[in-house]
């Protein structure tokens, strides 16, 4: 493996997996409720409302998923950054760019598909819930664009 592909694989295992992290805080702060809670919220996407009562699995697989999602989405930016290096370089625009298609994607393409709902849907609208989980996912954005643009001028480095 190069360094240039060890650099992206840096990218996207720390942008993915801090962003990840990061995402189950705010998601803790914007709803008021336990992480704990917010696991299980992330494991009914595959379990439905019976992973609120299934206890300490249940949140590890919400762990899970939440990790091997924000690892995809960091992965599709990393790659991105390949044809688009302008990604890398302007990584503030491209993060917070990228934060907003983050939001769109989840909210109105995964959640309303995922067994979390019992029929598809789309999310209820306030301002205020908006602004906060735009903001998210806007950081987001941006965790995965800085580790993206450190990876493309400290592995190009390497790899000359």
């Amino acid at each position: 493996m190069n360094g240039q592909n060890r650099s992206m694989g840096a990218a996207i295992l720390l942008g993915g997996l801090i962003a990840g992290t990061i995402d189950i805080g705010a998601a803790t702060l914007i709803n008021w409720v336990n992480p704990i809670v917010i696991l299980h919220a992330i494991a009914s996407g595959v379990l439905g409302r019976a992973s609120f009562f299934e206890g300490t699995p249940s949140a590890i697989l919400g762990l899970v998923l939440q990790w091997a999602m924000s690892l995809v989405i960091a992965a599709i930016y990393v790659m991105s950054c390949r044809p688009l290096p302008v990604l890398a370089r302007r990584w503030v625009v491209g993060g917070l760019a990228y934060g907003v298609v983050i939001f769109f994607v989840m909210n109105f393409v995964v959640v309303p598909l995922s067994m979390a709902m019992a029929k598809p849907h789309l999310p209820h609208f306030s301002a205020a819930k908006f602004g906060e989980n735009m903001l998210a996912m806007l950081l987001f954005g941006l965790i995965v664009a800085f580790f993206t643009e450190r990876s493309a001028n400290h592995g190009g480095a390497e790899s000359r």
